[in-house]
């Protein structure tokens, strides 16, 4: 999946990938209004608003992106209905060719490992049938409890061609309070970095490994750092735009090749109607609106990187 990954960001030119998170507050009042009158006020009602909302942006903008990120809480919160949600989410996102990245932060051990791995990015057999839960192409990977939980990932994916990305530096302003801390006189992350680029050869495609690293577009100079230390991995950073990454600041993130990073944008994609900059769109084409933002966002990195 590595080797598609690339080969669409080379064949579209748009290293860049559209955080699926949505809030109620994202979805346009005449969806929201349709979902209620249909299944009331209720989980199920807002699982059908942001189903339909996801399905209006993916239809607008599948031409122009390689892959898409929902993020698993944005459904959690609804429930088991929030969840059905997630998954035909994935389902369209993939009838449409995109990469799907399941933005699900798991980290555990051993059996539970393997579990979130199979769900995820796997089988489970079900009596003689063979099931595929749901099917994601890749999923981000907490590293804290070391190889125990991400080995069995790795195992997981090699068995079914797909990937993981592992949270190396994150954007949030807090993320130093432990990833920056010094062991053996190195801030952790790079020692994770390190380990990153080790798992990654146990799962390598043509020319990166199926094991990615997730380094936030908010600290260019570690970042230039990491791209060093897991030349062969395929980094994924948040934080562009509405978390303050700026596409000035994102070359250090890519190989001379131009490739090796793929860009996430969530809100400023897909509530890009409620920004003054796409406020001629309207609530009633907010998809247009995300599509103008895709196609700046796209000019904005290439242009820059």
């Amino acid at each position: 999946m590595i080797n598609k990954l690339v080969s669409k960001i080379k064949k579209l030119n748009a290293p860049i990938v559209v955080g699926l998170d949505p809030m109620l507050n994202y979805v346009p009042e005449y969806i929201k209004k349709k979902a209620f009158d249909g299944y009331g006020e209720t989980l199920e009602g807002a699982a059908e608003a942001i189903w339909q909302f996801n399905k209006g942006i993916i239809d607008a903008t599948y031409d122009l992106i390689p892959a898409v990120k929902p993020q698993i809480a944005m459904y959690e919160q609804f429930g088991i209905e929030g969840l059905k949600a997630f998954k035909k989410t994935v389902d369209y996102a993939k009838s449409k060719d995109l990469v799907v990245i399941g933005d699900i932060k798991r980290g555990d051990i051993g059996s539970t490992s393997a579990a979130y791995a199979v769900g995820h990015v796997g089988t489970v057999k079900v009596g003689n049938q063979v099931l595929t839960p749901f099917d994601e192409d890749f999923v981000t990977v907490n590293p804290y409890l070391g190889s125990d939980g991400v080995t069995p990932f790795i195992d997981v994916c090699k068995e079914s061609k797909k990937g993981i990305f592992v949270l190396v530096k994150t954007s949030n302003p807090s993320s130093g309070e432990f990833q920056d801390r010094l062991v053996d006189e190195r801030p952790l992350y790079e020692l994770v970095g390190e380990q990153v680029a080790k798992w990654g050869e146990l799962h390598m495609g043509e020319d990166y490994s199926y094991v990615g690293a997730v380094v936030g577009a908010t600290y260019p100079k570690m970042g230039e750092i990491l791209r060093k230390i897991m030349p062969k991995t395929y980094i994924l950073v948040p934080g562009y735009g509405a978390q303050g990454g700026k596409a000035k600041d994102l070359a250090p993130y890519f190989n001379e090749d131009g490739l090796g990073a793929i860009v996430n944008s969530s809100r400023g994609i897909i509530a890009a109607y409620k920004q003054e900059q796409y406020a001629q769109y309207g609530e009633q084409n907010y998809a247009d609106a995300s599509r103008a933002a895709v196609e700046f966002m796209i000019k904005d990195i290439t242009e820059n990187i």
